[in-house]
């Protein structure tokens, strides 16, 4: 196990650059594996592990994958294997993502319930909901899901769940209905940037998907789908953390590589806080310069404010003069990092979705550990602005979706090591 030391006091200046994606990757990497016919090359390709993780369930099923630098190598599989078992699938919940492209490609899939990060139930009904709709005979037995038909047929579904669009569900279902028979229209699809760029990757592939970036998404099966090459988004969510923890240690950070249409509602936010942000044509410069506002923030499916930021702007508002108000609207049980942040000497209450956060003038470093990814970005961050000495252990989660952190952090100013549990620096 390796924990983060990270050193308080510190102010973050320079500029961060913003790596590829991961939510957009993992879903690309399926289609390309699953759907494809020839090879496909993903660039801006962040090394992290989940990554590594479904390169591994791809490999499992008969894929090829190589990773050069930040580009992804994808051969498609020729001997496709329609079953991805537990011990594949268990690490990762975006492996889910393969039971509509295989059912689409072979007829019939059998999948294992797929692990992922704690915050709390995350059902795939949707995504059975979807497949059945397109036609497939679906059964749940023994943590296994089973999928199969002859060939899906396009018909007009609704996506929305009792907590908005399902990103999961739209990504799965729409990759399915590229090989469908006839036409398929999704209401009530995600609008994430990352389902746009899944969106405009199949049709590279010669899918034709119309609607893209809307919550109505129309599908025109087709009987073959190719090999191309793609160069992916930046990630939203990193850019967003990065730009909160300049926020939080007063720093003077340029986030480099993203446009404001990507965080709409986080510029939204941040600047109503009293965080100024200069926008050019290649990213944000990040001051603030005035006291930090208590503020509401709810959290909403894209283009509203983001889950996967609630827990790193619950971070700046524990800093912030008066009371702030997080409603957490799309995984409700979503809050495990607010004992670890009240661990710190923030004032935090909880009354199931709404969180209360009354600002204190200071944080204090102390032994904490990540719960999940984003849990565990928050903490590196109030870290930095501690005083004395915070230790994040179980960084694992961390590293499933931020690329060498530390380094980066370290790079505009920041003091953390990666050390191992006997304490030798790694």
């Amino acid at each position: 196990m390796e924990r983060l030391i990270v050193k308080g006091g510190t102010r973050l200046q320079g500029t961060i650059p913003v790596s590829g994606c991961k939510n957009a990757v993992l879903p690309i990497a399926v289609a390309a594996a699953i759907l494809g016919d020839g090879v496909s090359v993903l660039h801006n390709v962040p090394n992290l592990t989940d990554v590594k993780t479904l390169s591994a369930v791809l490999e499992g099923l008969g894929a090829t994958t190589k990773i050069k630098k930040s580009s992804l190598y994808i051969e498609p599989i020729n001997h496709l294997e329609y079953e991805a078992p537990y011990e594949l699938v268990r690490k990762m919940r975006a492996s889910i993502y393969v039971l509509g492209p295989l059912v689409a490609k072979l007829g019939k899939a059998k999948v294992s319930f797929p692990g992922g990060c704690a915050i709390g139930p995350r059902p795939i009904d949707l995504h059975i909901r979807g497949l059945e709709h397109l036609g497939a005979e679906v059964t749940v037995e023994s943590g296994y899901i089973y999928a199969q038909a002859k060939r899906l047929v396009g018909t007009e579904m609704y996506l929305m769940g009792p907590h908005g669009p399902s990103v999961g569900a739209t990504a799965n279902i729409m990759m399915a209905a590229t090989l469908a028979e006839g036409t398929t229209v999704i209401r009530g699809a995600a609008c994430e940037p990352h389902i746009s760029d899944l969106a405009r990757f199949l049709n590279a592939m010669g899918a034709d998907i119309e609607g893209i970036g809307t919550s109505v998404l129309t599908i025109h099966g087709v009987k073959q789908l190719r090999g191309t090459e793609h160069t992916v988004i930046s990630d939203d969510i990193e850019a967003g953390t990065f730009i909160v923890a300049s926020a939080i240690t007063r720093g003077d950070v340029y986030v480099k590589g993203i446009t404001p249409q990507q965080i709409p509602a986080i510029s939204e936010k941040l600047t109503e806080a009293g965080v100024e942000l200069d926008w050019d044509d290649n990213g944000v410069r990040v001051t603030t310069p005035r006291e930090i506002r208590g503020i509401d923030v709810t959290t909403e499916p894209f283009p509203g404010f983001p889950t996967d930021m609630q827990a790193q702007i619950m971070g700046l508002l524990c800093l912030a003069s008066g009371t702030s108000i997080i409603m957490e609207n799309v995984h409700t049980d979503r809050y495990i990092h607010a004992a670890e942040l009240n661990r710190m000497g923030a004032d935090i209450m909880l009354d199931g979705s709404k969180a209360v956060i009354n600002g204190v003038g200071r944080l204090s470093g102390a032994p904490v550990m990540a719960s999940d990814l984003r849990a565990g970005a928050v903490l590196v961050a109030v870290g930095m602005a501690a005083i004395g000495e915070t230790i994040v252990s179980r960084v694992y989660h961390i590293d499933r979706g931020y690329e060498s952190i530390e380094e980066k952090l370290n790079n505009v100013g920041a003091n953390i090591k990666r050390v191992t549990d006997n304490g030798e620096e790694t």
